[in-house]
């Protein structure tokens, strides 16, 4: 197995970033290519079974296997998008009538989000059809192989989690157009 730390002989670039090895900018290459492959497939069976995309759908499943209402921060954070984002996603929901969005009454600045009865059946209609497309990702994996990957991905994602959540991190604010440019220093 290979060291995970970076190799301190290792050349960098004039930025002092550590140029990657060939074997990891092919797994690299291999693994974003996969990925992009099942997600295309993933989001064509849900737009065609169901009339929603990914994002909906994993909206859904969390709401879905949860045991009462989930706050937006918690929706957020659970499927990795932004709240502006998440905010049009479940906007799209609730006007289908597939989730209700109401005021916490526990904490005034929350949003619970709950799944409707319509919502259930949609997800329960198209999750077949999702777990067959999932499939390709396993076809060729024996079970050493499928408890590896899970290994793996599962350390990769731990350690991509380790950062702030997405919906926690501060808003990044952006000069308006009509603003003047930031002061430069002279030297």
């Amino acid at each position: 197995m290979t060291d995970p730390r970076p190799d301190i002989g290792a050349s960098a670039d004039a930025d002092g970033v550590q140029a990657l090895e060939p074997a990891q900018l092919g797994t690299y290459f291999a693994l974003m290519e996969a990925v992009s492959l099942l997600q295309h497939q993933v989001e064509q069976q849900l737009r065609a079974e169901g009339g929603i995309s990914y994002v909906q759908f994993q909206l859904l499943a969390r709401l879905a296997g949860a045991h009462g209402p989930l706050t937006m921060t918690q929706l957020a954070d659970g499927v990795v998008y932004s709240r502006s984002g998440l905010t049009y996603q479940a906007g799209l929901l609730e006007k289908a009538g597939l989730i209700t969005r109401g005021p916490s009454p526990d904490d005034e600045r929350a949003t619970l989000v709950t799944i409707t009865n319509n919502g259930r059946a949609l997800f329960d209609r198209v999750l077949p059809g999702h777990i067959q497309v999932t499939r390709l990702l396993f076809y060729h994996l024996t079970d050493d192989d499928l408890h590896h990957l899970g290994d793996i991905m599962t350390r990769v994602r731990d350690h991509m989690r380790a950062r702030p959540p997405r919906s926690a991190a501060p808003r990044k604010h952006r000069p308006s157009p009509t603003s003047p440019p930031p002061a430069t220093t002279q030297a």
